[in-house]
């Protein structure tokens, strides 16, 4: 029996999770010889949670990891590209293609959307919430809710989603960073007084650690935070909020109350963290009273999954499929000016953007496998984070001057 509920790498590869419709359907074709029928099968959604109109692209790297060695041909828009559900002509917008013999990996389709579907939630999640805090530090928080199994996969998405950093020690591994966070109330309660926790916390942990206190575990915010500055003086760095929703009352006052504290006491430089609860809504009322850097736990690591399906849109070099979706194997053309895309046949290709002129259009869809080789460069987590914020500055950026046109 399985000490762990989990499903090994040679498993998955192998296709041992998938669904079993799609085992049934290939003792199908193999049966009346079909299985060699070549196919075009594209990822695409139909919709975002929460209404979002964009999303970041996450889960590539083990998607490749996932075909490599599969005789088939997949192009793709590169990990953590903003990619929408519609084009700009209104049809549903493909972050992934797939050519090949249906038999080589049919077999296959329950893991290549759950690589893409849940990761990508993650790491979309993390950057509304990144942009709702206007670009302050935000930190993943929330692998304690989830399956210690997906730890890292969850802290990849969020920190490539726009996370500053992460809490795991193996997420952290796997993005080349430290892990983030200081002391749990459990700390403070053990000892029995949250001075001498802070005390002992700053004798015996290494100084690169930021001294972040926690001031919330016996007393008011307020009073704590005051104590806090009177046991770390200028060794403080920030002080973290954590409050249980039964005492929370009106975070944004607490937040501006003790921001005043501190302030009036010549600590203006030291930071105000909260935690506990917060969503994209919190987050931006929070970050107007006053907030520096937010833990964010559960609305980042139990996001959503974006609904992708895997469509065939090709049998045999012919546009073919089912309603509601459109046939032929297509291109994804963006505008580097306002981050416009439009949708082609491949072969087909957009010499101007139809919003704004701009003739530089960029296809979004490169091949990453041929033939089951892969042939894409590898980016760094920190490097592909990078241009997600790039991206995603600007194509705010893009929208208020549009929102001003518009007004």
């Amino acid at each position: 029996m399985r000490k762990f509920h989990v499903a090994s790498p040679e498993e998955i590869k192998s296709g041992g999770t998938t669904d079993v419709y799609f085992q049934r359907t290939m003792e199908v074709l193999k049966t009346i010889g079909k299985e060699k029928t070549r196919v075009v099968m594209e990822v695409t959604t139909g919709g975002l949670p929460k209404g979002w109109d964009w999303g970041i692209i996450c889960g590539m790297e083990e998607e490749m990891y996932l075909l490599e060695g599969i005789p088939v041909n997949v192009y793709a828009m590169p990990e953590g590209s903003i990619f929408y559900p519609l084009t700009y002509n209104g049809i549903r917008e493909p972050v992934m293609v797939i050519e090949g013999e249906y038999g080589s990996f049919g077999h296959l389709e329950t893991a290549i959307l759950g690589l893409l579907c849940q990761a990508s939630g993650i790491a979309t999640a993390a950057a509304h919430i990144k942009v709702a805090a206007d670009f302050k530090p935000i930190y993943s928080f929330g692998i304690r809710r989830m399956h210690p199994a997906l730890a890292p996969m969850i802290d990849r998405a969020a920190y490539i989603g726009g996370a500053d950093g992460v809490s795991g020690v193996s997420g952290a591994k796997l993005i080349g960073k430290e892990p983030v966070g200081t002391m749990p109330h459990a700390l403070i309660i053990i000892i029995g007084d949250q001075r001498e926790a802070w005390r002992k916390f700053d004798e015996i942990i290494d100084e690169k650690v930021p001294r972040i206190a926690l001031i919330d575990t016996f007393y008011d915010e307020k009073i704590e935070a005051i104590m806090a500055i009177e046991t770390l003086g200028g060794k403080l760095y920030g002080v973290r909020l954590d409050t249980p929703s039964s005492r929370r009352g009106d975070m944004a006052a607490i937040v501006r109350e003790v921001r005043w504290e501190l302030d009036v006491r010549g600590y203006k430089n030291v930071k105000i963290m909260v935690s506990g609860g917060l969503d994209e809504e919190s987050v931006i009322e929070l970050s107007k009273a006053g907030v520096d850097v937010f833990g964010v736990g559960t609305s980042i690591s139990n996001a959503r999954t974006i609904d992708f399906a895997l469509d065939i849109v090709e049998v045999e070099g012919k546009p073919i499929a089912k309603r509601g979706k459109a046939s032929g194997k297509k291109q994804v053309w963006r505008c580097q000016n306002c981050l416009t895309d439009v949708a082609t046949l491949m072969n087909e290709r957009v010499e101007k953007c139809p919003v704004c002129g701009n003739t530089e259009m960029k296809p979004m869809l490169q091949q990453i496998i041929r033939n089951g080789e892969i042939i894409a460069e590898m980016k760094r987590p920190s490097e592909i984070r990078e241009m997600v914020l790039n991206n995603l500055r600007k194509l705010i950026t893009v929208r208020k001057q549009f929102n001003k046109h518009q007004k």
